[in-house]
C-alpha cells in the first residue's frame, strides 16, 4: 500500500476559508455557528445551458461568497417523455442540458482553490467501477483533495439500458462497487475477485489525495423519498455521509434516525455518519430561513441550497437568489 502524501493531508488540502455555517461570514448567524453546519450550493445544471462562461461565473461567485461546496447531479441521458410514459416525470428531459460531473468538476478545479466538489449524486451502478475510481482520483488530485463522492442506485431504467447495465441488480452491485473503489484508492495494486468485478494485480495511478475519497449515499426516487429499509441499512453500514432526499421535517427525522441506528448496528459510531440536507429556493426568504432552522434542529452537518426548480430563466437570477440567501442568514 502506498503511504498517504504527508504534505497533502485533507486538513491542509482544504484551506481555511470564510464559509457559511461553521465558518465566519459577513452576516453569520450565531445559531449556525453553534450548529456547525456548512452551507453549499447545488449547481443548477439544467438552467445554465451550454455557456461555459456562465458556469465559471456562477461557481466563482459562490466561492467568493464563502459557500463551502458545490453539489452536482448526474444523468448521462435524458428520456423523451412522449416515448417513455413509464418514466416518472422529473425536472429534466432529453432536451435538458446536464453536464457530465467528473468533466465539469475537473474544469471547476482549474479556476477554484477552496470550494469542495460534491457529486449529488453519481448513479454508480450504471457506470463502470474501475473507470469511476480513476475519474474520481483524477478530480481529487486536480483539486488538491476537494472531492466528496455522493453515489446512489438511480431510478431511471432507460439510462441503465442505454449504458448497457442491469437495472434489476443495481442495489446489490453498488455494495461491491464501493468495496472496489476504496481498494483502488488506497492500494498500488489490487487483487479482487467478486461477483461482478475481477481485478488481477492492477491499480490506478495517480492515487487520490484522500485515501480513500469520502463516499456519501443518497436514497429515494421522485415520489418515493423514504426508500426501503434495505437501502437505509446500506447507507448506515457503508456510507461516510447521507443525503436524505426530502425536505426537513418528520420524514427527514425518521430517515436520519434510521440510518444512524443501522450505523450503530454495524458497529460504527453513528456520529461519524454525516448528514446533508437540501433547501430549494423556490419560496420566500422567510421559507428559506425556516427550512435552514429545521435542518439545524435535525443535526445536519451540511446543507445545500438549490435554485434549479425555482422559476429562474437566466444565470444572473440564480446568482442573485444565492446572494439573497446569504444576506438573510
Amino acid at each position: 500500500m502506498r503511504p498517504p502524501l504527508r504534505t497533502l493531508e485533507r486538513a491542509r488540502m482544504v484551506p481555511s476559508v470564510r464559509r457559511l455555517g461553521s465558518f465566519p461570514v459577513i452576516s453569520a448567524n450565531p445559531n449556525l455557528k453553534r450548529a456547525k453546519m456548512e452551507i453549499g450550493v447545488s449547481f443548477p445544471t439544467t438552467s445554465i445551458g451550454h455557456d461555459s462562461g456562465a458556469v465559471r461565473e456562477f461557481v466563482q461567485t459562490i466561492e467568493d461568497l464563502g459557500y463551502s461546496h458545490i453539489r452536482i447531479l448526474d444523468h448521462v441521458v435524458g428520456t423523451d417523455p412522449e416515448k417513455h410514459p413509464e418514466v416518472p416525470e422529473f425536472y429534466y428531459t432529453h432536451e435538458s442540458v446536464i453536464r457530465e460531473p467528473f468533466t465539469l468538476m475537473a474544469y471547476i478545479a482549474g479556476f477554484t482553490n477552496k470550494i469542495e466538489l460534491v457529486t449529488g449524486i453519481i448513479i454508480l451502478p450504471q457506470r463502470q467501477t474501475v473507470l469511476v475510481a480513476k475519474q474520481a482520483a483524477e478530480v481529487d488530485v486536480l483539486s488538491g483533495g476537494r472531492l466528496r463522492l455522493g453515489i446512489g442506485v438511480g431510478w431511471n431504467p432507460v439510462e441503465f439500458t442505454a449504458l448497457g447495465e442491469n437495472f434489476g441488480n443495481r442495489g446489490r452491485r453498488i455494495e461491491e462497487q464501493v468495496e472496489v473503489l476504496r481498494l483502488l484508492w488506497t492500494n498500488d495494486t489490487v487483487e479482487f475477485h467478486g461477483r461482478w468485478h475481477h481485478i488481477e494485480s492492477a491499480g490506478i495511478n495517480p492515487l487520490p489525495v484522500q485515501r480513500p475519497i469520502p463516499i456519501w449515499m443518497g436514497a429515494g426516487a421522485p415520489g418515493m423519498p423514504v426508500g426501503p429499509n434495505r437501502v437505509l441499512e446500506r447507507v448506515g453500514r457503508l456510507a461516510d455521509g447521507y443525503f436524505p432526499l426530502c425536505e426537513a421535517g418528520d420524514t427527514a427525522r425518521t430517515l436520519i434516525d434510521t440510518v444512524k441506528r443501522y450505523a450503530k448496528e454495524a458497529g460504527r459510531n453513528p456520529d461519524d455518519l454525516k448528514i446533508e440536507g437540501r433547501i430549494e429556493l423556490n419560496g420566500t426568504p422567510e421559507d428559506w430561513k425556516t427550512a435552514l432552522t429545521a435542518w439545524q434542529d435535525l443535526g445536519a452537518d451540511f446543507v445545500s441550497i438549490g435554485t434549479a426548480r425555482a422559476p429562474f430563466t437566466t444565470p444572473d437570477e440564480h446568482i442573485q437568489a444565492i446572494k439573497t440567501f446569504q444576506d438573510i442568514i
